[in-house]
């Protein structure tokens, strides 16, 4: 009952994830925070069971940054989501698995932006766009009319636009908020929330 969407761009690459944390039929909050900064050039952005996404996220997170203590540099994000992925199957196959679905994305000064897509079944895949949850049900196809390889951070962020309004137009669950960060050779930061009051702003002007 969650949504997470990733681009890649040429030169970087944009996260977005809802900001609900529901338990049952009740919301709780509707500012969750789900794109974790692991490392200067890596992100995470994760759904599932509440207490199975923020334990396995600081799980990976900090054995990712006791491996730059140890060895004096970081993992790039492709060694990041195989070492993400591994854990996650040697998880599955254990009395305790987690059950969460996670976008890795992150930039290396040698391969230059990448996004991997991984499944609660331990699948990762590098991808050029990609949605978990329910609301990728409705974002797959948008990403598949508009992304192309020369897109623009702009062009980017107006695609995960039309995907939250289709989200909020087609899906019965309430996923108002979204965060969305971008990470680039400059590193990460933290765009404009994706409100239905940001939405309805634009399409008025």
């Amino acid at each position: 009952m969650e949504a997470l969407m990733g681009i890649r761009g040429p030169d970087f690459v944009m996260l977005a994830a809802d900001c609900t944390h529901a338990h049952s039929i009740m919301v709780l909050k509707d500012d969750e925070d789900k794109i974790l900064k692991v490392s200067d050039n890596l992100m995470m952005a994760t759904m599932g069971e509440a207490g199975d996404r923020v334990q396995f996220t600081e799980y990976i997170s900090k054995n990712i940054l006791l491996y730059r203590m140890r060895n004096g540099y970081e993992l790039g994000p492709k060694a990041a989501a195989h070492f993400t992925r591994r854990n996650l199957a040697d998880y599955l196959r254990s009395r305790t698995p987690y059950h969460v679905n996670i976008l890795v994305g992150g930039y290396d000064e040698v391969d230059g932006p990448q996004l991997h897509y991984i499944d609660y079944l331990a699948n990762s895949l590098p991808v050029k766009h990609a949605a978990h949850g329910y609301g990728g049900m409705f974002v797959n196809s948008i990403f598949d009319r508009y992304h192309h390889d020369k897109i623009t951070q702009k062009e980017a962020y107006e695609i995960f636009r039309k995907g939250v309004t289709e989200i909020h137009k087609r899906l019965i669950l309430n996923l108002p908020n979204f965060k969305v960060a971008v990470i680039d050779k400059e590193g990460v930061k933290y765009l404009d929330d994706i409100t239905p009051e940001s939405l309805k702003q634009a399409s008025a002007a």
